[in-house]
């Protein structure tokens, strides 16, 4: 898995973090300093990166979330069949096919220069350059 650790402490608003094995995006993030011996808790909220599923965890600032590793990487569009279309990245020039997430559709042409990321193993169309 293409992961790292990271202390709970130390996560903000716009990171990255894997709850539930969902990479997700954090959208809020409240620190709590408990009673005289007790140690700082976090409330993250964080909106899944695939699907809008919202989670919420409460921890120690202590203790170690996983943060997915991102790459963002450029392709161009070969095709297009629906709302899935064949890319070829310009570094590679490997070929493949993505799904066009709905804010993008009729965006994504042929020759378009688009960014996908690559998030676990699983590469996501997120943006037509």
């Amino acid at each position: 898995m293409d992961t790292k650790n990271e202390s709970a402490g130390s996560i903000k608003v716009g990171n990255y973090v894997v709850f539930d094995n969902v990479p997700c995006v954090v959208k809020n993030v409240q620190k709590s300093k408990t009673g005289k011996h007790g140690a700082a808790k976090c409330r993250i909220e964080a909106v899944g990166l695939f699907e809008d599923k919202k989670i919420i965890k409460v921890m120690p600032a202590s203790d170690n979330v996983q943060v997915p590793i991102v790459e963002k990487k450029s392709a161009q569009v070969l095709s297009v069949q629906g709302n899935v279309a064949n890319v070829m990245d310009l570094e590679t020039y490997e070929s493949f096919d993505l799904e066009i997430p709905e804010e993008l559709q009729g965006q994504v042409t042929e020759n378009a220069e688009v960014v996908y990321w690559t998030v676990l193993g699983k590469k996501v169309l997120r943006q037509v350059k």
